[in-house]
Formats: structure tokens, sequence, C-alpha cells
């Protein structure tokens, strides 16, 4: 019973699929047991490469329409491909036995780098085709049967495999080759028909047809010219005294038999002739003796090092907040899932809130992965959504040292969290009926789920049992904690929405307040509605402006709006429309007047071009910058006892303001002790050091913690996964125990040869290769 063919289009409604949706579905397919399928391309790359099943399974591909570079690369043996046309630059790249069939021409880099499979071209191809092939003799060597001619550096580098090249309607009948063909070809042969003008002489020779060779020419051009649906012309290509045969030469053809041994030279011509060691050899006593070629000790030229926890992770490195991504994924890969939820509360009080689902992840931004082979970050939100189950930490005890914060956000919350943590007293005052700021006012319920964000909000009330809401200070009241406290943090953010001064400006709704109202179900508006602002704020009003009866909604903004990920796709999913540029000249009754003359209609406008700080209850010796407190990189202002954080500084995310209430933290708790405030001043390991061909590209989404914790690389901190170990030829490597508990990895001079295995083979990048201390 004959297979069912399964069709895949390259396109969807007209529009050009990505190759990696293309690859994913050939894949999926195949998994699924589909072995004969049809591809209608539209310029996709790699398609029919690396269908890895056994010979047992073949696999056929038809390719239809137009496909894209590297057709069949990587392929594998069982396979098949047929192209209903022309090929693009590299088919049967890096191709590892699959058999392509071309109905027309290919371009240019064809079977570059092929080592086993055969590929037939029913045309001509470009330049540097058959480039850098290669022949492992326990497999059959690769094939390129070509019916025309080639282009120029035809078999540029070859290494290995057969070349046919007919000649038949050429490209250029008067040279089938091409310009400077065999140019630097250190094996393999080439069967050319037609004229040919000359060939690199110093690597490659011409030798005659002899029997069994032409034997088995004629043999494979039958079964060649029957792929391609051309067996008519057989006879016409079987005339012996038309086909050439080029080879390699070998390496005594290049270089000629006969080679003085270097002992031979030292001993007839070094020191018959200059004395011994030459023309200083009766002034030095130098030790002669010969130097073995693999070397030990101090002979060593590099030595490996073991960089363990030198270099700062990328993930680590992106994130405001510090929090050590990779060691996370560490304790889950040890089993210990508990330990690493909780190490988040070290960093951040809102481990779920803002890294499971607020934050836009910029340790996955920074994540190793995606800067080679395209691979997909490994998936913080795994972990960081289920980090509200986390109980609160246990406390030690206070110092008698006390600090006030001034807001109740997630700056405040974060410093105050993170000075409690230390030890000392943390005091919150907030104006606002509930703690959590912005987080729990204003953010949509859509963005985070409210039992997510009540229970850490909740967790933070136990650590911080001294909360005074609705405080609202003046300088009076600011002043007096001075005397009280040993320092203050002003966590307040910005609360004071910004209008632009444009006449009508009472008529527009702020957005904060409209987000804060729609919280408490008091937001009224109309059905259609347009939003002065199109950053991810605006986004946000956009949908809950949707989920409480607007149905066309319009946001505006003078340039490309700066909205991205989560917030945008959620604004577009609900049919808000983007306009740009535009420039408010009035709000009237009827809506938004642009200064170009167009009216767009509105029942209710909101404005959302950010907040600012309220800065009016602070005293004149804290400098200020455009309405923002000004402070130094240890996040203090221009009266030492008084730190400032978050959007009261700059306006930043929510993760920034959760990073600066850290550091913050750190440097009143150094003052506190006597100490010189530090920080973390390592450099974040280049990400060239790691080696990820350990993990499969094609995993582009995670099931769960516990698969994201298999495919992190742990960059700069060792898994300890052996893999040093087994590698080094020498068993030079030795893992030993630390009293600590911990472990470390030495290497014994004597047994090392510099070879660089350790390096090279490192997922993490913990080994590198370094030049040793000179000798005394």
């Amino acid at each position: 019973m004959a297979k069912k063919i399964h069709r895949i289009d390259g396109h969807e409604d007209g529009v050009r699929i990505e190759s990696r949706i293309l690859e994913e579905r050939i894949q999926a397919a195949v998994r699924s047991g589909a072995r004969k399928l049809e591809i209608d391309a539209m310029g996709q790359h790699g398609i029919g490469g690396r269908l890895w099943i056994s010979k047992e399974e073949p696999i056929s591909v038809t390719i239809t329409g137009s496909p894209g570079q590297r057709v069949g690369s990587k392929g594998f043996p069982g396979t098949t491909i047929e192209v209903m046309g022309p090929v693009s630059d590299d088919v049967g790249w890096l191709n590892a036995g699959s058999e392509i069939v071309v109905h027309g021409n290919a371009s240019n880099g064809a079977c570059n780098a092929m080592a086993q499979g055969k590929v037939f071209i029913a045309g001509n191809i470009g330049s540097r085709g058959m480039t850098m092939t290669k022949t492992n003799p326990r497999f059959e060597a690769p094939e390129l049967w070509i019916l025309g001619s080639v282009g120029d550096y035809f078999a540029e580098f070859m290494a290995g495999g057969t070349a046919v090249v007919c000649g038949h309607e050429a490209q250029n009948p008067s040279n089938v080759l091409g310009y400077r063909p065999c140019v630097g070809m250190v094996g393999g042969r080439i069967f050319v028909r037609g004229p040919i003008d000359g060939f690199s002489q110093t690597d490659a020779v011409m030798e005659p047809i002899d029997d069994a060779t032409w034997e088995w020419l004629t043999a494979n051009l039958a079964e060649y010219l029957k792929k391609i649906k051309r067996i008519r012309l057989l006879k016409r290509l079987t005339k012996r005294e038309e086909w050439q045969l080029i080879r390699a030469k070998t390496p005594f053809e290049k270089k000629g038999k006969t080679r003085r041994a270097m002992g031979d030279f030292r001993t007839n011509v070094w020191d018959a002739e200059l004395g011994k060691g030459g023309m200083i050899g009766d002034l030095t006593d130098l030790d002669r003796s010969p130097i073995p070629l693999v070397v030990h000790g101090d002979l060593r030229r590099s030595v490996p090092v073991w960089e363990n926890r030198k270099y700062m992770a990328p993930c680590q490195a992106s994130c405001p907040t510090g929090i050590p991504v990779q060691q996370r994924w560490q304790l889950v890969r040890d089993g210990l899932m508990d330990e690493a939820m909780d190490l988040a509360l070290a960093y951040t009080p809102f481990p779920a809130t803002v890294c499971g689902y607020l934050c836009p992840n910029l340790c996955m931004e920074g994540c190793t992965r995606p800067t080679r082979q395209g691979m997909a970050p490994v998936d913080i939100t795994k972990l960081g959504r289920e980090g509200y189950k986390s109980k609160a930490p246990k406390l030690p005890e206070l110092s008698g040292k006390r600090v006030a914060v001034i807001g109740g956000g997630p700056a405040g919350l974060s410093v105050a969290w993170q000075i409690r943590m230390k030890g000392h007293e943390a005091v919150v005052y907030d104006t606002a009926e509930t703690l959590g700021g912005k987080i729990t006012s204003s953010i949509p319920n859509t963005r985070v789920p409210k039992d997510v964000v009540e229970a850490e909000v909740k967790r933070a009330a136990e650590v911080l049992p001294h909360i005074h809401l609705q405080q609202e200070l003046k300088t009076e009241e600011f002043e007096a904690l001075k005397d009280e406290y040993d320092y203050i943090v002003l966590a307040c953010g910005a609360q004071k929405p910004r209008v632009i001064p444009v006449p009508g400006h009472e008529r527009i709704y702020p957005a904060l307040t409209f987000l804060k109202d729609a919280k408490k179900g008091k937001a009224k508006i109309g059905k259609k509605v347009v939003i002065i602002g199109a950053g991810n704020v605006g986004c946000d009003v956009a949908t809950v402006a949707a989920s409480v009866g607007a149905e066309d909604i319009t946001l505006i903004d003078i340039q490309e709006p700066a909205s991205f990920g989560k917030e945008r796709k959620e604004a577009e999913a609900v049919g808000a429309k983007f306009k740009w540029p535009c420039f408010t000249k009035e709000v009237t009754d009827k809506g938004v007047e642009l200064q170009s003359g167009e009216l767009l209609e509105a029942d209710t406008v909101i404005m959302s071009i950010g907040d600012a700080p309220d800065v009016d209850f602070l005293p004149s010796n804290i400098a200020l910058d455009r309405g923002h407190v000004v402070v130094n990189d240890d996040y203090q202002t221009t009266d030492s006892r008084i730190f400032a954080i978050g959007d009261i500084v700059r306006p930043g995310l929510l993760t920034h303001a959760i990073g600066h209430g850290r550091r913050a933290a750190e440097v009143i708790d150094d003052l506190f002790n006597n100490r010189r405030p530090l920080s973390d001043t390592r450099d974040m390991i280049d990400y060239a050091r790691m080696t990820l061909e350990y993990f499969d590209p094609r995993v582009i989404e995670f099931s769960d913690a516990n698969q994201c914790g298999s495919e992190c690389s742990s960059c700069g901190s060792c898994r300890d996964c052996y893999i040093c170990d087994t590698v080094c030829p020498q068993a030079a490597i030795i893992r030993k125990e630390l009293p600590d508990g911990g472990f470390e990895r030495v290497v014994d001079a004597d047994k090392c040869i510099a070879c660089g295995f350790c390096a090279n083979s490192c997922p993490c990048g913990i080994w590198d290769m370094k030049t040793p201390a000179p000798l005394e």
C-alpha cells in the first residue's frame, strides 16, 4: 500500500512563513510517522535536511515552488530530496548521506563540505561547487553529477569524493570547468567531458581512464540520467574519447620523495659545519637534548585554568535585580526545587509577580543560547511564576538601627525587605490605601493573577510589620523623620500624571487614574477611546478599556510607538489601532483634533505620556534635575543620610526599582557596619566561551522547570558534568572535594599536555587556556 503524501505549505494566506517554522512542521510530521512529504516552498532555507531516521524508514521529500539556500543541508542516509526546479546556494551543504535530485540549475556552493550522499543536477551550477568535500573510508564517498558545466573555483580545497561534469548544453561551452578549478585540491577525482581552460597543476593531475574506471562511469551515468529523466542522452554521453579524468596529487607528487631528516641535517650540516651547537656552541652549556613533541609541566606554552564563578553569567549580568539565575537552575538540576524558589527571595520580595509575569525578562534577553544557532532562551517564567508559594524567610535579630522608607511600592518594599533581611528595622510610609504601589493599584489583573499579587504582598507584610498607610508627608513631618531614623529612603515613585497643556486638556482622563479606577470597578468610558501615548502603559490602558466596554480604540504617538512584548500583543489582540506621527492640537467634546486638521472622534480621551514624582515635601538641600532626585552611584542624595530609588530617580522597569532597592540596602548595611560600600565588580563572561553543541537547537519551548534546568548552560558556574574529566586524553584533571562541602578541579601539570580539550568542550566556559607566568 502506497504511503500517504503529507503536504506542507511554505506560506499562509500568501505570506511566507519563517524557515524555522517550516522546519518545525517538517520535523513534527516526520515524528508523527510521515515518510513521504511534499513541500510548497517560498524561499525557506535548509529544506529536507536533518531528518535523522533509520535507513529502514526512508523519507522522500519533493520540493515545489522556490526553495531557499542549503536544500538538504546536513542530509541523512535514507533521505531522498527531489527539487522540481532550480535551487539556490549551497545545495547539499554538509550533506551526510542524503540523495538530492535537482531538475534545473543550482547556484553557488553546491555540495560545500559534503561528506556522504549523492547530488544530481539536471543543469549547470555556479561558482565554488564541490569545495572542501571530504571522505571517510568507512563510508561511501560523496558524489556530485552535473549535466552542464560549473562556475569558477570548482573543487577548491576538495578533499574527497567524485564529481562528474557532463558538459551537455554548458553555460560556457568553451570551458566547462570555469576559472581556476582544483586550487588546493588534496583528494578526490573529477570526470569531465568537454573543453577546459586548464586547472591547478600544483594540486591536481590528469590521468587516463582505465577499463574498470570507465565501467564505473558508464554504469553510474545511466543511473544518473534516469534520476533526472534524461536517459535518452546516454548514447551521446558515453563516447569514451570525450571524457577526461583529473585527480588530486599525492603529497609525494607535490613535494617529491626526497626529504632530509632533521637529525641528519643537524649531524651532517649544522654540527659539522658550524660546530656543536652552531656558531655559539662554544659559548653555552645549554641542554641540547631533544624536547619531546608533546610537552608537560613547565614546557607547556599554555595551561588550563579553572575559573569557576570568576565571571558573571549573562543572565545575571542582564538582571537589574542581580538574581543569579544560573544558580537557581543548578538547584533545579540537583532536585532542590524549594531551594531554587527561596533563593530568589534573597534578591526580591516579588519573585512571581515581577519575574514570572511583569518583567520583560531581561535575563532571557541576555541568555547565551539565542546568540548561537538561534536557540530559545531558558524560560525563567517556568520557575518565577511558582515563587508566590515560597514562605517568608527566617529573619535575623534586630540590630537597633532604623530606616524609614517613604513609599510602599516595588522599590520601597524591595529596600525595606533587604534592610530587614540584614538585621535592621525598616518602617514603611505610604499615602495609598493598600501596600504594593502600582502593582496592586493600577496594573491590570490580566497581566498577573490577583491571588499571586495578594500572596506576595501578604508575605512582604509578614517580614515588614511596621507599615503606615495613608500617611501624607509634608516638609515638617519629613524633617521629624530625619531625627527619628538613622537613614531615610525615598521610594515614592512617580504618581503625578503628565498632561500636555493643549486646549481642552481638562477633558483628558490621566492613564494612571483610569487604571486605578478600573481596578476598583469605577471607570466609565464610552465606546470610542483615543489614547495619547502608545507606550506599554498606553497598551495596558487599551486592554483595560476594552474590558470595560470600549469598542473602537486608537493609540496615537508623535513617533513610532515604543511599546513591545506582551503589552503590545494584548492591545493588538483587543483590536486597538496604532497611529503615528500625530501631534495633538486640541481636545474637544468630539475627540482629538490633530495639527494636521484630522479629527479623531472619541467619547473618552486618555493621556498616557508618563508620570512625574511628587517632590514638594522634600527640603531644599536635596538636589533635583527636571523634577527627579539627583543621586550618586550608591543612590545617596545630596543629603548623605537620605537615599532615593526607583521612578523618583529615573523612570524604569519594576525590576530596575527592585534592583535599586537591593543596592541601597547593601550600602546602608555597609555604613551601619563601618564598611566601605562594595559591589559585585565581576565582568560578564564572554559568550564565545560556552559550548552549546550539547543542547538541541530545535527546543524552542520548555515544558517545565526541570527541562529548563537541563537546557541551561550554567555560564560561568561549573555544572559538575565531568565532561572535562572525561575528554582529557591524559586524565590530568582531578575533582577535589573542599572542606566547606564544595569542590574544585585541579590540573596535574606533569600529565597535562595543553591540548585545550577541556576548554573547548566545557558547556559552562569554566576552563580557559592561558600563558603561564615566566619562570624565575
